[in-house]
């Protein structure tokens, strides 16, 4: 097997430069380098975030890592931001990042190797550690929650039918195999989990480390984004595909729509972010 891996990131003008900075440094201080950094820049952004692409693009350029950077003329949401990096990767596997968050050393090794082992895996993630963001970037102390993740395909495949099964922050993904069902699609916010639905339709397995793999900033904003009838519909219409395609029954599509619903639409966000972090993380 080729292990050669690109990471895919994505910043826009809204995130913290300070942040992404960490974010890329817990990338290119990982104990098995990538080949490959793309990072999309979706749309234009502040002169900060700039410096700090500056800045590793200089560092980068006498390394045996390619830093690799897409510029997007407007702001084009995540989904398209994630397709177009995804299509920019060059190597057989694609290590998906966020600009926010930060990677334990160790993550990409532990994915090649388990990858290694399970050479029928499409895609291995794992574990997140949440935390609440403090001055000092670096600072994970601020512990929020975890969310732990089924381990094994069957058991990501029976959870996929309830929630969304995998931490898309902690993935690395056989290239051709999300080529072979259409690629990264946008679906609002809802982008990963209409990917790993299209590939577990595909008769493509999936595996989890039982590790923490990434460190995640979250705050209010986090889930204030999680609710709003935009959110509801786009989650009630990934429901709405997995009974079309026989995924799960009328039962289950209608608990599913139901939850969705009140969680979403008619509990307020300071109730939201307290059911979230006790009762949809562990």
């Amino acid at each position: 097997m080729n292990n050669e891996f690109s990471v895919s990131m994505c910043v826009y003008g809204g995130d913290n430069a300070e942040h992404f900075e960490v974010a890329l440094r817990s990338v290119i201080d990982q104990s098995l380098q990538p080949n490959e950094i793309v990072l999309t820049v979706d749309g234009p952004v502040p002169s900060e975030i700039e410096n700090v692409i500056a800045k590793y693009q200089n560092e980068l350029a006498s390394t045996s890592i390619n830093f690799k950077t897409v510029r997007l003329e407007k702001n084009l949401g995540h989904g398209e931001a994630r397709r177009i990096c995804f299509d920019n990767c060059s190597h057989p596997l694609i290590a998906l990042m966020d600009a926010d968050d930060i990677s334990v050393r160790e993550r990409f090794k532990k994915q090649i190797e388990f990858l290694d082992k399970h050479p029928d895996v499409s895609v291995v993630g794992g574990n997140i550690s949440e935390f609440v963001s403090q001055p000092d970037p670096n600072d994970i102390s601020n512990k929020a929650g975890n969310r732990i993740v089924p381990e094994s395909d069957s058991d990501i495949k029976e959870y996929m039918k309830k929630r969304c099964p995998m931490n898309q922050v902690t993935i690395m993904f056989k290239k051709i195999d999300v080529e072979s069902v259409g690629g990264y699609i946008d679906w609002y916010c809802e982008e990963d989990y209409y990917l790993w639905i299209r590939l577990a339709l595909g008769s493509k397995n999936f595996g989890n480390i039982p590790e923490n793999l990434v460190d995640v900033r979250v705050g209010n904003e986090m889930y204030q984004r999680r609710g709003g009838w935009k959110y509801f519909k786009s989650e009630a219409g990934i429901q709405k595909y997995m009974r079309k395609n026989k995924m799960i029954g009328f039962v289950r599509y209608s608990i599913n729509v139901i939850e969705r619903f009140i969680l979403q639409v008619m509990m307020p966000n300071k109730l939201r972010s307290i059911i979230f972090q006790n009762f949809a993380r562990s």
